[in-house]
């Protein structure tokens, strides 16, 4: 893969996040812009010049697609300084790389949870590019189908077209499940709903991934011995944690009329009229639950916990890296709001045996 390939096609979320850092006015955005051989952050000599953080996809070779950021300096002030402050911490605890530009690194280094490069007025922006690059990064997140397959297997994808599926092109999470399949060398199967049954008379599956929405009809249709799961809570088991959303489950029992729930998207697009996150969701709660609830909904990689929602019901995160989306989990913990997947919450109110797809 040549640099501009890897820069158009590589999703967000498996890029590696490097988050430009520091003091106001220690010269971040020139930095970066440097970096990037490009404009992107303005530059002045006044304080507090950069407030939301600012971020590009790039390649760095050879440690490969890139996104970086530039963010407000760590010590604004004021109210509107301190809600910079905190975007800069939230993107730093769910970057991959830091770089500290300027002086007083030690003062704050307690706040910096990942590997850090240090920077100063007038070094060289080669160099720093050739450490980052040379950095070897220790990457915990496992493979989507970690386990779950090998050579030679037989994977069936379940992939719905109906009026949400997107013109011309299979969804994110169906084309790196597919990806991963050509990796492993198993062989993908690919089918709507309706053809589950007749596929599976005629070839052997190992494994059966559907789309959340059409669980029920895929078991219905599946033989029994065939394992079956789904792109979202493949992705939930890549990137987040199990054990987070079995207890989210449980909570789900526990709604009372008028309880505020969450729902958490990684990526922005169009809704649809049938919208998973907007429509089918809060119709599986009431039927799961029987209560009139209330809803906020957000999309995006920026997540805020605002009022006091009683769950959150968190994408399988595929725009989203594992860092960010155990920092979602984190912050849902710390405040006891249990969170649960998308595809597990569907597939329970569909009358599947969430557990059985929890592979």
């Amino acid at each position: 893969m040549n640099g501009l390939s890897g820069l158009n096609s590589t999703p967000r979320g498996n890029r590696v996040h490097i988050v430009f850092c520091g003091l106001r006015n220690a010269g971040k955005s020139t930095l970066v812009n440097a970096f990037a051989n490009s404009d992107l952050a303005i530059v002045s000599d006044v304080p507090g010049t950069t407030t939301d953080p600012v971020s590009k996809a790039m390649e760095i070779l050879p440690l490969g697609p890139c996104v970086i950021t530039d963010t407000a300096g760590l010590d604004d002030v004021g109210e509107l300084g301190s809600m910079r402050v905190r975007k800069t911490l939230d993107a730093i605890k769910t970057a991959d790389l830091a770089v500290w530009v300027g002086e007083g690194l030690e003062s704050w280094r307690q706040l910096i949870p990942v590997p850090v490069f240090e920077y100063r007025r007038g070094d060289s922006v080669e160099a720093l590019k050739a450490k980052i690059a040379a950095f070897k990064l220790g990457d915990d997140t496992p493979g989507i189908l970690d386990g779950l397959a090998s050579r030679g297997d037989t994977i069936l994808c379940v992939c719905p077209i109906d009026e949400s599926a997107p013109k011309g092109r299979l969804i994110l999470p169906q084309q790196q499940v597919i990806r991963e399949c050509l990796n492993l060398h198993a062989q993908a199967l690919v089918c709507q709903p309706e053809e589950v049954a007749e596929v599976c008379a005629k070839i052997p599956v190992s494994l059966a991934i559907t789309d959340s929405q059409a669980f029920g009809k895929v078991r219905a249709a599946l033989p029994a011995a065939i394992k079956l799961t789904s792109f979202s809570i493949l992705f939930a088991r890549q990137k987040g944690d199990l054990a987070t959303y079995r207890r989210g489950l449980a909570a789900i029992r526990t709604l009372q009329d008028g309880d505020l729930v969450l729902v958490a998207e990684g990526c922005t697009h169009r809704r649809e009229c049938n919208d998973i996150g907007t429509v089918k969701i809060p119709k599986a709660l009431a039927r799961l639950t029987g209560k009139k609830l209330e809803f906020r909904f957000v999309s995006g990689v920026r997540f805020k916990l605002e009022g006091d929602p009683k769950l959150v019901v968190q994408c399988g995160g595929c725009m989203l890296t594992r860092r960010e989306v155990l920092a979602r989990l984190e912050a849902a913990r710390d405040r006891n709001i249990p969170t649960v997947n998308y595809g597990m919450l569907l597939a329970l109110a569909q009358g599947v045996d969430v557990e059985s797809a929890m592979i």
